[in-house]
């Protein structure tokens, strides 16, 4: 259980930020989520945060990155498409210089110019392209809350994608809970996270979970909006969180916090710990 933090000062310090709120595991951003160009990593920084890593015992497996927010693989318009696109393998290539086994990224949008189809298809088009461009990283898909033509609320959307992934050895899924809520999953009761995690299983399979991020929501069920809220202050509850991280099905995965209030972190994963 971790969080995403803050690589102010260099990649190295997001080892420090996760040590810092008691964290075993965490996601950072490689570069800035609102820009299309950044400066590459320094090799300096690069080797400081291999070391930081072995140094606090986190394994590459224990680290999900996020991707940025400006790519959409799914945009019919083919520029803005391979825009996104060098944006995306400018990432892989950032995770493979740290060590880091798995990218976690938002799948897209049809932008309202395209089929939700038609989007998917570019999608796993880019993945089969930048998985032939890189050797090793796996590109986890994250499930959206369905706000607009985002692709990715429905699993089977996801299960689409993996679908036409050449290499399935190079593609997982991250389960967001506040997504799911959102998407009209309902995941407050036992029985309806067993049947949300059945559903899923069924749809894409358990073996492509390779993540999961831990969001309160402030809206209500099926609200198709994306709005995080501090575990056990929205409209989920804290009880829903006992069963999700007592499941046996989702141990051994980054479980990572994207809650509003980062000063609330380290006790947020206190509570969780405790849940667990």
């Amino acid at each position: 259980v971790g969080a995403h933090v803050s690589v102010a000062g260099g990649v190295e310090n997001a080892v420090l930020n996760a040590v810092s709120i008691g964290a075993n595991a965490f996601a950072l951003f490689l570069k800035s989520p609102r820009q299309w160009a950044s400066a590459g990593l320094n090799p300096s920084n690069i080797e400081k945060f291999k070391a930081r890593m072995k140094e606090y015992h986190y394994e590459p497996r224990d680290v999900l990155p996020h991707g940025s927010y400006l790519i959409n693989l799914g945009n019919p318009d083919a520029e803005k498409r391979q825009k996104s696109y060098k944006c995306f393998v400018d990432d892989l290539n950032r995770c493979e210089q740290l060590g880091l086994e798995v990218y976690n990224f938002h799948p897209g949008s049809s932008v309202g110019a395209t089929t939700t189809g038609e989007s998917i298809g570019l999608i796993a088009e880019c993945l089969n392209r930048a998985h032939t461009a890189t050797t090793s990283v796996v590109t986890v898909l994250e499930n959206m809350a369905g706000s607009g033509h985002i692709i990715g609320s429905d699993f089977s959307h996801l299960a689409d994608i993996i679908a036409a992934v050449e290499d399935k050895s190079r593609v997982g899924v991250c389960l967001d809970t506040c997504h799911m809520f959102a998407a009209g999953y309902d995941i407050r009761t036992k029985e309806g996270w067993e049947e949300t995690l059945t559903k899923f299983d069924q749809r894409v399979g358990l073996s492509y979970l390779r993540g999961m991020h831990l969001n309160d929501s402030k809206t209500d069920f099926a609200s198709n909006r994306d709005r995080h809220e501090n575990i056990g202050m929205g409209y989920i509850g804290l009880a829903p969180f006992r069963h999700i991280l007592t499941d046996p099905r989702v141990q051994g995965i980054p479980l990572i916090l994207e809650t509003p209030e980062p000063e609330t972190w380290a006790t947020e994963i206190e509570v969780l710990n405790e849940l667990s």
